[in-house]
């Protein structure tokens, strides 16, 4: 409606109010210029909203714009609106609920199961394994368990195998002494020729006590990183002369020969008695493990930066499942054949560790019934550290 300065309604839209005074307060406030907007609950149309603007010209009011219409359909909206969302809300809440409390079972349980497991093995199991299945950032920590069970075990299988060896190998010398000592005893005319003899013989397994001694204590000194390098320059081809002629009554006595492979001559920076150590572990398992009558090939030469030093013989080999562990502490790869032939399956562990402090690597490769070829590799210009 179109109403005048005098609030006369000269336009309507439903031509029902055209020509009538409207004096209600919205119109007599917008004659006075001010804009208003309010809302009434009408019995015949309900929820009503009134809005009254003056129409102003040269700055006097000359008239009011006055609309009058009914709420009832937007409130209606509104609710319908209101109820669709209450129902979306409580929709979306039962299947958030539904969905935590999937995953919440999904994450819950490999949890609970790696608890378990390491409760057992804080107990003492160490063979757990936990089945978890999936791509997830659980699976990997399953995985990572298991592995670590696995390693674990291992060791720990190994460490009771090398109590057990090192008991046999220290009670069987011990037996030895024992034995000959109580012969002395009680031998009341026994000659000097005799006790010479027991005496050497008790002074050899003495030797063997010391040699079991000594591959512990150079365990632990690795194990605490107590040992100490002396660097000095070395004659590598002399070290391995001497080296070889130290063993060759060994070879010898098995009918067996060593060759030594040299066509240059070299030196490098390195401590020449930890190295000869680790060779010597190296050199007289070959010698050890190769039937009578084959030979033993000891090479040297030189690659870019590096200096190699071969072995090679023509022994029993080592099983392909068994190369990756042959480098581990306590590992044996036939406990009845090792317990035969002496050791406490420590000399590899020993000089793997020497030639890696000396920045080095050793490599092998080996077939059953063929022999194994052992690859020292040390480099020729060493950073002393």
């Amino acid at each position: 409606m179109i109403v005048n300065e005098e609030g006369i309604v000269i336009n309507d839209g439903y031509d029902t109010l055209k020509n009538i005074k409207l004096e209600n307060p919205e119109v007599v406030q917008g004659l006075k210029g001010k804009i208003i907007t309010r809302e009434y609950k009408l019995k015949e149309y309900g929820r009503t909203l009134y809005v009254a603007v003056p129409i102003i010209s040269n700055n006097k009011v000359v008239g009011v714009v006055f609309i009058s219409s009914s709420l009832e359909k937007i409130y209606s909206n509104v609710n319908k609106m209101t109820k669709n969302y209450f129902m979306l809300a409580v929709l979306c809440i039962i299947i958030s609920g539904l969905v935590s409390f999937i995953f919440a079972h999904v994450i819950a349980n490999p949890i609970e199961k790696l608890t378990k497991g390491i409760k057992k093995m804080y107990q003492g199991d160490l063979s757990q394994k936990v089945e978890v299945v999936g791509n997830d950032e659980l699976t990997n920590l399953a995985q990572a368990f298991n592995m670590m069970s696995t390693k674990l075990f291992q060791v720990d299988q190994q460490r009771k195998e090398f109590v057990a060896n090192v008991s046999h190998e220290l009670r069987t010398p011990l037996s030895a002494m024992k034995l000959l000592s109580q012969s002395l005893l009680y031998e009341e005319n026994a000659s000097i020729e005799t006790y010479r003899e027991f005496l050497g013989d008790i002074a050899s397994e003495v030797d063997r006590l010391d040699k079991i001694i000594e591959s512990l204590l150079a365990l632990v000194d690795l194990d605490q990183e107590k040992l100490e390098l002396n660097y000095e320059i070395t004659y590598v081809n002399y070290l391995l002369e001497k080296l070889i002629q130290s063993l060759k009554p060994i070879a010898e006595q098995k009918g067996m020969h060593i060759q030594f492979i040299c066509s240059e001559k070299i030196q490098i920076n390195l401590d020449r008695i930890k190295i000869q150590q680790a060779l010597t572990n190296i050199i007289h398992n070959a010698i050890k493990y190769t039937p009578q009558g084959k030979k033993v090939e000891v090479s040297l030469y030189s690659e870019d930066n590096k200096v190699t030093v071969q072995i090679k013989d023509n022994g029993i080999g080592i099983p392909e499942e068994s190369l990756p562990y042959i480098f581990e502490r306590f590992y044996r790869v036939d406990q009845a054949r090792a317990r035969s032939t002496g050791g406490t399956g420590l000399g590899l562990a020993i000089s793997k560790q020497i030639i890696e402090l000396h920045q080095g690597e050793i490599e092998v490769i080996s077939q059953v019934n063929k022999g194994t070829i052992f690859y020292v590799r040390l480099p020729k210009d060493m950073s002393v550290l």
